[in-house]
């Protein structure tokens, strides 16, 4: 957490006159939107005003929460979004821990801002900043927008609006509470957000229960062709450009693939791979049980990176080279 020394220079920016940011990572997720909505419900409650930037859309499923609407999709909207960052006098960085992670527009924009920028993330190694609050034991970013409240002895000001957006983002970034990184601090919190207002059914409703055609679709096709390997310890999960295109894909369908590999009874990593559907390359999600560190493996491997048991990659050649070269990989690692 901050140090009180520093939590007294953030009140200090946290005044009218400053123009604030709030800017998360590129392909935002529940945890990204719900951090950053959180965080600018509570900066209303303290009669500031806030931009909301996310690099590209996000998903429909996450299009209910309060103010959703009025976040600024730097894909659509260039140059409101360049100018908002350019002018900002503080940019809050939310749930990812360096400036590329936010992609090759924002990226550079961020890197060149004036504004004194303070991150607030849970990913392991994290680029220097002004305010740095990294902590990878947290099992999601919302969870630390509430500890940043709680030490600014400023939980009386969390209200419904607030405490909606926090519950997604611990609730998708702990898989429904399941992650072994879930803690007794998690539970507590969300405790504090359902008294405070949000209503977990209406929530897990909103969020969980939107599956389309298409959606449905994509999982019968892949579930149905799931590959086991590694003596039934790896699980392999694949989509391809044309399959996605063939049950008109729309962002956040393949939310959540990666997670049936895990519910395979011996399994301990799953592995989900899909073409981009417009550049060439695959993107890869992992994820894992108990002690299997697949942020590591995507690292050493696949030019990606995040936590323990969740983290993703990319890779430039085919899907089936791809997947190859995984298989090959896997049989060098001890799971």
């Amino acid at each position: 957490m901050f140090t009180s020394s520093e939590i007294s220079e953030i009140q200090k920016l946290l005044i009218p006159q400053n123009k604030i940011v709030i800017i998360t990572h590129y392909n935002p997720d529940g945890d990204a939107i719900g951090s950053s909505l959180g965080l600018k419900h509570f900066l209303q409650q303290k009669g500031l005003e806030a931009d909301v930037i996310v690099p590209n859309d996000f998903p429909k499923f996450l299009k209910w929460m309060p103010d959703s609407k009025k976040i600024i999709i730097a894909d659509y909207k260039r140059k409101q979004a360049g100018e908002a960052i350019y002018n900002a006098d503080v940019i809050f960085i939310l749930d990812f821990n360096a400036s590329h992670r936010s992609g090759n527009l924002v990226g550079p924009w961020i890197e060149k801002a004036k504004a004194k920028k303070i991150l607030i993330d849970h990913h392991q190694q994290p680029d220097h900043f002004d305010f740095v609050y990294s902590d990878v034991t947290v099992p999601a970013t919302s969870q630390m927008i509430y500890h940043f409240i709680q030490t600014m002895n400023e939980e009386n000001l969390v209200n419904q609006e607030i405490s909606e957006c926090l519950y997604t983002g611990i609730m998708t970034d702990t898989g429904g509470f399941r992650f072994r990184s879930t803690s007794a601090d998690t539970h507590r919190i969300v405790a504090n957000l359902i008294e405070k207002g949000a209503d977990p059914a209406k929530i897990s409703s909103n969020t969980w229960d939107t599956n389309t055609v298409s959606r449905l679709h994509l999982l019968a096709l892949i579930l149905g062709r799931i590959e086991v390997v590694k003596d039934g310890k790896v699980a392999i999960l694949w989509l391809k450009r044309d399959e996605l295109k063939e049950f008109g894909f729309q962002k956040g369908d393949t939310e959540g693939f990666v997670n049936y590999g895990l519910s395979i009874m011996g399994t301990r990593v799953s592995a989900f791979f899909m073409e981009d559907l417009y550049e060439d390359f695959i993107k890869i999600s992992f994820r894992s049980k108990d002690d299997v560190d697949v942020n590591q493996f995507s690292r050493k491997y696949f030019n990606g990176g995040g936590h323990i048991n969740a983290a993703g990659g990319k890779y430039m050649k085919t899907i089936e080279e791809t997947i190859e070269d995984f298989k090959e990989r896997i049989e060098l690692e001890e799971f």
